[in-house]
């Protein structure tokens, strides 16, 4: 039986909105690939976690259809499990490189490269109404990030994320990676609001690399038994 930490990553400022993650505190529990995707389709989230060594902050990390070298929410909330259960780490250590982390009140950063989150196509629209018309997905193939100013002056985006890859994620509550994305493009820090009520804020920094920040809530805990190679 493996037990799974659900958690609320990139809440708004009241603690609603948020993405679910799955977080397996003990890889080992979860040693074989197939396994870990096998689980990650079960719980059916965006993305599960499998943190293979808390120390050194290794973690694995799947979509219910692909393994990610890099992902925003998962990584953020992997940071903020781990110092809530007493071990807070500077490092993360996914298959794309190592990735600073640090705490501030309640937002927990991480920092990557835009190029750690390929394949994210952004496009703007005119305006807030026309984000939040589209269509869960919209027509088209591939990922896309959809979004629009809210207020320009102040870095406010309002976005929507379409992963569009077939695996019965619809629409992304709240992505850091696109976010991260978005803020290399543009080259200024964001105030994103995502989804029905998330919120995520990024910052460039020195040597192209951009802080991904936000809140995380604890949503209960899943326990899954029967996986192949468990």
């Amino acid at each position: 039986m493996t037990e799974v930490q659900i958690l609320r990553v990139f809440c708004g400022p009241g603690g609603g909105g948020g993405n679910a993650l799955g977080v397996v505190r003990d890889g080992a529990d979860v040693p074989d690939p197939a396994a870990r995707q096998a689980l990650a389709a079960e719980l059916g989230y965006s993305e599960t976690v499998f943190i293979d060594d808390a120390r050194q902050g290794r973690a694995d990390i799947y979509t219910p259809s692909v393994r990610l070298p890099f992902a925003g929410h998962p990584l953020v909330g992997t940071a903020w499990l781990l110092r809530d259960l007493g071990g807070p780490v500077g490092v993360l250590r996914p298959p794309a490189g190592e990735v600073a982390v640090t705490y501030d009140g309640e937002f927990t950063w991480v920092r990557g490269r835009a190029a750690w989150a390929s394949g994210r196509r952004t496009e703007q629209y005119g305006s807030v109404a026309e984000v939040d018309a589209l269509p869960a997905p919209p027509p088209g193939e591939g990922w896309l990030y959809a979004w629009a100013w809210q207020d320009e002056a102040a870095g406010t985006v309002r976005a929507r994320a379409f992963p569009r890859r077939g695996d019965n994620i619809v629409e992304d509550e709240a992505t850091g990676a696109a976010a991260l994305v978005l803020t290399g493009e543009l080259g200024r820090a964001l105030d994103v609001r995502q989804g029905t009520g998330s919120q995520i804020l990024t910052r460039p920094c020195d040597g192209g690399m951009i802080e991904v920040g936000g809140r995380v809530a604890r949503d209960g805990v899943r326990t899954v038994d029967g996986l192949p190679g468990s």
